[in-house]
């Protein structure tokens, strides 16, 4: 079914996505690091990638629903809490990276420095060296 050309093939991917039932994960072996990098064993390596990042002047309801569908497919991956890792500690300024928008992983960033921030207060005097000892 055409699509009109005013909407964006993001939405359309989206749409399409929705209508397609759900797939089942195969029975998978755990990896092992000498297996290769996290991202090799990505569910989102098999689909579309405008699905986890958005194209300029996305409508907003566009987005949420774009976003949805992508936390999806990350919530079905096996090396998800891998992949929110890299995306907080690079940290990735855009996409959904481990089940998580750009917005939800600087929130998440903000929490983890004020938490640090926090254990620094507590301990005064117990800076990085005194810690190791």
């Amino acid at each position: 079914m055409p699509h009109p050309p005013h909407q964006s093939l993001q939405v359309a991917a989206v749409q399409t996505l929705q209508a397609r039932p759900a797939a089942v994960p195969k029975a998978r072996v755990p990896a092992r690091e000498d297996d290769g990098p996290w991202h090799a064993e990505a569910v989102c390596r098999r689909d579309e990638a405008g699905l986890f990042f958005a194209p300029s002047k996305e409508p907003t309801a566009a987005r949420l629903s774009r976003e949805e569908a992508a936390k999806r497919v990350c919530a079905r991956c096996p090396v998800m809490v891998a992949c929110r890792e890299h995306a907080l500690l690079q940290p990735e300024p855009y996409g959904v990276w481990g089940g998580l928008t750009a917005a939800e992983r600087r929130v998440v960033l903000a929490r983890r420095r004020r938490r640090a921030a926090e254990l620094r207060q507590a301990a005064p005097g117990a800076g990085p060296i005194a810690a190791a000892g």
